[in-house]
């Protein structure tokens, strides 16, 4: 039987169906450093997600230009549906960016941002993005719509995602107008 995360990547429930880093040793893409237009604002960092994931089928995806947007030890929370209950798997950076690998590659993926809903306190920000999902950038039609739920961090200097969180749209949970809004 195939595990969770799989699942998710075949059926379009994943993000960004979306990606995340997480703890351990800093990447050489972090000791480079990131692109300044990616985290000096959150137009930008949602925009660099959203770009590092998405291309062409065969064509490998800016996992370089990903990596870095996120603070050590933050978290990719794809959720879904299994016997009938509600479930949430907590992935690093790495996990995520190995599991997603497969699909994303070798299906085409192209997921943009379709509405935001903002709140910020201080350092940090959450919102809610919707998204669609596209095997190529000229589909009609998208085969995945969802919300993806990002928290940021600013810490003086620049923003950093610590989670992004997200769920697929299912006929029973249409994405709600308010957060179709453009951001």
């Amino acid at each position: 039987m195939p595990n969770l995360g799989d699942r998710l990547m075949r059926t379009g429930s994943a993000l960004l169906c979306l990606a995340l880093l997480g703890g351990g040793l800093p990447s050489a893409a972090q000791a480079q450093g990131p692109r300044p237009e990616d985290i000096s604002s959150i137009d930008g960092i949602t925009r660099a997600v959203y770009e590092a994931i998405s291309g062409p089928a065969g064509a490998p995806r800016d996992w370089a230009r990903f990596r870095p947007l996120f603070h050590p030890g933050a978290r990719l929370i794809p959720t879904g549906r299994q016997n009938g209950a509600g479930v949430a798997t907590s992935l690093t950076v790495e996990e995520f960016i190995t599991r997603a690998t497969p699909g994303m590659e070798g299906q085409g993926f192209f997921e943009r941002e379709i509405g935001r809903v903002a709140e910020r306190y201080g350092n940090i920000v959450h919102f809610m993005s919707a998204y669609d999902s596209r095997r190529t950038a000229e589909d009609p039609a998208p085969f995945q719509r969802g919300v993806n739920s990002f928290q940021l961090f600013w810490d003086g200097s620049r923003w950093w995602i610590v989670t992004i969180f997200w769920e697929a749209e299912t006929p029973n949970n249409p994405i709600p107008e308010r957060l179709l809004r453009a951001p």
